[in-house]
């Protein structure tokens, strides 16, 4: 094995062909980051002529004047094969602590167990522990995710918009006709519409306490990943008003339903998600993707905790269809023992 530099269409050819594909591990992405002060690595691992691992790893000064190095939903490889992850991962620290790092924070897009929609786990399914053994025989410690590490998502492959429909909860169907008999339309925006995308975003943030992605990201994401038709920024209106919106990626196998927001004012009477949801679910069977991603749910369903609401309303559109993905989640090694151990120290103090 031998570990290697790739110029970026080389790394491009492996991700969109690798099995655990994400937007995040793109050359698109990389150009966000370069915009927001990260400085842009791909790295891999060659085998008789044949590469076998491959990464978009990004750094950024963060403390005393070290990097963090970080590889957002990556690296792409097989997280099961013990003697890969330890070359990959050993030059791959190494590296980082020859260009000035002091800790690798890694969060790969791979599933972990397979899970029902209930979060139940699936008797006979997948169980990829042995990555987690891997990673910490070389040291990694688990971390809390940038990312979510539970999603919910809706099988849809070989199937008509009409099953998919008849598969939801009766509530749901309900309540998507609803929107329909309510007179509300659904429809794409461009780039000159995003501020009006962004003040529906920044609104519920507020309200619901978490922080909104700026306008500069949203117009990003659209300068980068519209041309190849890979982001789409959806809304609901009545009355040619705004009351609803959604932002979508379209990459690889899926649609991933990334961000929305909602009109206060509005929500208890239209439901306008339903009717946003409705019309990209039917957009990824017509495209022919195989999986429609509702995305992030917080932890495993339980009606005691928060969020359990989000759940509940992405079930009802995977009432038979849908399941629970549980990912490997975060992880970090120290790349400069002593400082990693030091911002440590003095996070946990703050």
């Amino acid at each position: 094995m031998k570990f290697i530099t790739l110029e970026p269409e080389t790394f491009k050819k492996f991700a969109t062909r690798h099995p655990d594909k994400s937007f995040f591990q793109t050359t698109e992405i990389a150009t966000l980051r370069e915009k927001n002060g990260w400085t842009v690595y791909y790295l891999g691992v060659e085998e008789k002529h044949k590469l076998i691992a491959a990464s978009l790893v990004t750094a950024k000064p963060a403390f005393l004047g070290k990097s963090v190095f970080y590889t957002p939903g990556g690296p792409l490889l097989d997280y099961e094969d013990t003697n890969l992850v330890k070359f990959f991962f050993k030059k791959l620290i190494a590296y980082a602590k020859s260009h000035n790092g002091y800790v690798l924070h890694i969060e790969p897009y791979y599933a972990l167990i397979e899970r029902d929609r209930d979060g139940n786990i699936t008797e006979g399914g997948f169980n990829h522990q042995k990555a987690i053994s891997n990673l910490t025989s070389i040291g990694f410690k688990e971390v809390h995710p940038d990312n979510p590490k539970y999603m919910f998502t809706l099988d849809i492959e070989g199937k008509s918009a009409e099953e998919i429909f008849a598969s939801f909860k009766q509530n749901t169907r309900n309540l998507v006709s609803r929107t329909a008999k309510k007179g509300i339309k659904v429809r794409e925006l461009g780039k000159k519409e995003l501020p009006e995308f962004k003040k529906i975003t920044e609104s519920t943030s507020e309200r619901r306490h978490f922080v909104d992605r700026t306008l500069d990201y949203y117009e990003n994401m659209y300068d980068l990943f519209a041309r190849q038709n890979q982001v789409k920024y959806v809304v609901a209106e009545i009355d040619d008003k705004i009351i609803s919106a959604g932002m979508f990626m379209l990459y690889g196998d899926e649609v991933i339903y990334l961000f929305s927001g909602s009109d206060e004012a509005y929500m208890k009477e239209y439901n306008a998600q339903y009717a946003i949801q409705w019309y990209m679910i039917k957009y990824a069977i017509e495209h022919r993707f195989k999986r429609y991603n509702f995305y992030g749910i917080q932890g495993l369903p339980d009606p005691n905790q928060p969020g359990y609401g989000i759940y509940k309303f992405k079930k009802g559109f995977g009432a038979k269809y849908g399941r629970v993905v549980e990912l490997i989640g975060a992880y970090e090694a120290p790349v400069n023992p002593f400082v990693y151990r030091l911002h440590r120290l003095l996070t946990k103090i703050k």
